[in-house]
C-alpha cells in the first residue's frame, strides 16, 4: 500500500501503526513524503515500512520498487506455504499415529499444545473427502479460516483426506454446522467436484480422537458409496438397520425376478437400496448377498436349460464384474440391470418349456416339499397317470419321487441345523417330518450322522440331552 505522511483524518504513520496492530497480516507500506525531516523517516522505520520515498518520484523508480516488493511478497508467501506444509506433515504424522491406536506422553503433549487443550475439553473431528485431486496448501486455509479464533489441529490422514480436530466448546457448537457448510460451499466452488464433510460426535479426552476419526471415516465412506455430497453429522446419518428385513427384500426381489415382472423388479431394487441408505451396511456385506442371488438366478436359468454364462458375460461387458464395484450407485445399477435381464430370460425359457409338465411338477415339489406330498396327489393335481408321472419324474431328476423328496427335505434340514438355533424336533416339523424319530432315521441314512452331531459339527451348540427330540 502506498500512503502519504500528511492526510486528512488519519496520518500515514497512524494508518500504518493501526494496520500493524489490528491486522494479522498487514500489507507492506511504501511512504511517499514531501518532508525530508528525519523524524518522519524514523517513525516510518519503527513501523517497519517497506520503503520511504521523497517526492517527487518518477515512474521508473516506483515501477522498479513495485517489482522488487512483488518478488519479496511472493517469496514470503512461498516460504509460508513451505512452512505450513512442514507443520502439516509433522502434525499429520502425530495424528495418524494417534488414530492408529498408538499412545505416548510426548506425542500427546505435543498434540495438546497444538490444540491448546484446556482441561478435559470436548473434541470433535471433521474429515473432508474431495473427489478431485487437490493441493493441501489450498484447502488448509479454508479449514482454519472456518474456525478462526478457535483452537484446533489440522492434519492429513493416510488416504490424503484433510481432517480438523476442534475443541467443541459453547463457542463452537453453535456455529460448527454453519462453518462446515461455508467450508463445503467454498471447496465445491473452487475444486469443481463432489465434496463430503463428515462431523463426529463430541467426546472428551485426547484418546477419544481415534474414535471420533473412525466415526467420520464411516460417514465419508458411506456417503461416498451412495454418491452423496454435502455436510453430514455422525449422529444424524448412522442409524441401526434390520439386516433380516433387508434380506427379506432380497428374497422378494428374487421371487419378482422369477415372475419376470420388470416394474416389480425395479421397485424391489429401489426398496432394497432405500433400506441400505437408511443405516450402516457394509458394501462388501451387500455384495456377498447380491452374489448369492446371482448364484440362485443362474441355477434357475440352468434348470430351464438356459445359458447362465452368456447372461453373466453380457453383464460383465456392460457394467463390469461385481468384485470391481466400489460404491452403492454402481452396485444398484449393476443389480437392477442383472435382475431385469435375468427376469426377461427366465420368462422366455419358461414360455419355451410350458408344454413340459414335468418341469412344473419338479418346481412344485421344490416349492412345497415342506408339506405333505404324495405322488398320487401330484398326479391328480397335474391331471396325469400316477405310474407315468413316477417314471417321468425319475427320468427327469434321476431319482424316484420319494428319494427326491427326502433328499430335498434333508438338504433343507442341514441348512437349518447349520444356521439356526432350532431344536431337532422343530427342524423336523419345518422340513415336512411330523415324526421326529422318522426324521432322525432318514437323516442318518442320508448323511451317516445324527442331526445333533451334524449340528454340533457345523459349529452350533447341541440342543442338550433331549436335542434329538
Amino acid at each position: 500500500m502506498v500512503t502519504d505522511i500528511n492526510m486528512p483524518v488519519l496520518s500515514g504513520i497512524e494508518l500504518i501503526e493501526q494496520s500493524n496492530q489490528l491486522l494479522a497480516k498487514p500489507p507492506k507500506f511504501v511512504v511517499l513524503s514531501g518532508y525530508d525531516d528525519f523524524s518522519y523517516a524514523q517513525a516510518a522505520m519503527r513501523q517497519r515500512v517497506a520503503e520511504y520515498l521523497l517526492k517527487p518520484v518518477d515512474d521508473e523508480e516506483i515501477g522498479e520498487l513495485l517489482v522488487k516488493l512483488s518478488r519479496k511478497i511472493g517469496d514470503e508467501i512461498e516460504a509460508e506455504h513451505h512452512q505450513a506444509k512442514k507443520e502439516l506433515l509433522a502434525v499429520s504424522h502425530m495424528m495418524n499415529r494417534l488414530i492408529q491406536g498408538e499412545h505416548g506422553e510426548a506425542m500427546e503433549e505435543q498434540i495438546k499444545r497444538s490444540l491448546k487443550l484446556e482441561g478435559n475439553s470436548e473434541l470433535q473431528c471433521l474429515l473432508v473427502w474431495i473427489e478431485n485431486v487437490f493441493d493441501p496448501a489450498e484447502v488448509s486455509p479454508l479449514l482454519t479460516r472456518g474456525f478462526e479464533g478457535e483452537t484446533g489441529c489440522l492434519f492429513q490422514d493416510g488416504c490424503g483426506r484433510m481432517g480438523f480436530v476442534v475443541q467443541s466448546g459453547a463457542s463452537v457448537s453453535g456455529r460448527l454446522q454453519e462453518a462446515a457448510i461455508q467450508i463445503h460451499r467454498e471447496l465445491t466452488e473452487r475444486l469443481d467436484g463432489p465434496v463430503i464433510i463428515a462431523v463426529s460426535e463430541p467426546k472428551r479426552s485426547l484418546r477419544s480422537i481415534r474414535e471420533l476419526y473412525a466415526q467420520t471415516v464411516e460417514v465419508v465412506e458411506r456417503k461416498r458409496c451412495l454418491g452423496k455430497s454435502g455436510v453430514f453429522f455422525y449422529q444424524e446419518c448412522i442409524r441401526p438397520v434390520n439386516r433380516e428385513l433387508l434380506l427379506q427384500t432380497f428374497k422378494t426381489l428374487l421371487e419378482t425376478v422369477q415372475e419376470g415382472d420388470p416394474e416389480g423388479i425395479t421397485a424391489c431394487v429401489r426398496e432394497s437400496f432405500a433400506w441400505i441408505a437408511a443405516g450402516p451396511v457394509e458394501l462388501e456385506w451387500v455384495k456377498t448377498h447380491v452374489a448369492d442371488m446371482e448364484w440362485s438366478v443362474c441355477g434357475l436359468i440352468k434348470d430351464l436349460n438356459g445359458d447362465p454364462a452368456a447372461l453373466m458375460k453380457a453383464q460383465e461387458r456392460q457394467l463390469g464384474t461385481l468384485g470391481e464395484i466400489r460404491d452403492y450407485r454402481a452396485l444398484q445399477a449393476y443389480m437392477e440391470r442383472f435382475c431385469l435381464q435375468a427376469g426377461a430370460l427366465l420368462s422366455e425359457l419358461k414360455l419355451s418349456s410350458e408344454s413340459n409338465t414335468i418341469y412344473q411338477v419338479v418346481q412344485y415339489v421344490d416349492r412345497e416339499f415342506r408339506g405333505r406330498l404324495q405322488l398320487q396327489d401330484l398326479a391328480r393335481h397335474f391331471h396325469m397317470n400316477a405310474t407315468y408321472l413316477g417314471q417321468l419324474f425319475k427320468k427327469t431328476t434321476g431319482k424316484p419321487f420319494n428319494e427326491y423328496l427326502n433328499d430335498k427335505r434333508i438338504e433343507e434340514a442341514k441348512r437349518l441345523l447349520k444356521r439356526s438355533p432350532l431344536k431337532i424336533s422343530d427342524v423336523a416339523l419345518q422340513v415336512g417330518y411330523p415324526n421326529t424319530d422318522y426324521f432322525i432315521n432318514k437323516f442318518k441314512l442320508k448323511t451317516g450322522m445324527l442331526p445333533s452331531a451334524y449340528k454340533q459339527d457345523a459349529g452350533n451348540s447341541p440342543d442338550g440331552p433331549m436335542g434329538e427330540r
